[in-house]
């Protein structure tokens, strides 16, 4: 079973570092070419793009289910949850 789980675990990492190896190449591609349009790097940069902005909340949301909310998290909640059940 242990062997299924770290399978699992490095499959979704790969899959999040390779989602965000497309998200930085897309956006310097975005940036590149909002220079160009307005010629200044300011402005290019910090004028946004909606895809941008969905793509990296998707990727922050991934991000924090994969390396903060991961299975030690949820063991040690488990564990704790049991502990308080057991002294009452």
């Amino acid at each position: 079973m242990k062997y299924n789980q770290a399978y699992e675990r490095v499959q979704q990492l790969k899959k999040f570092y390779k989602n965000l190896l497309w998200f930085g190449i897309v956006a310097v591609i975005i940036t590149i070419r909002n220079f160009y349009r307005t010629g200044d790097f300011e402005r290019s940069v910090f004028s946004g793009s909606i895809i941008l902005t969905i793509w990296g909340i998707i990727l922050a949301v991934k991000a924090v289910k994969l390396f903060v909310l991961n299975d030690k998290w949820e063991n040690k909640i488990l564990e704790d949850e049991l502990k308080k059940t057991k002294t009452n």
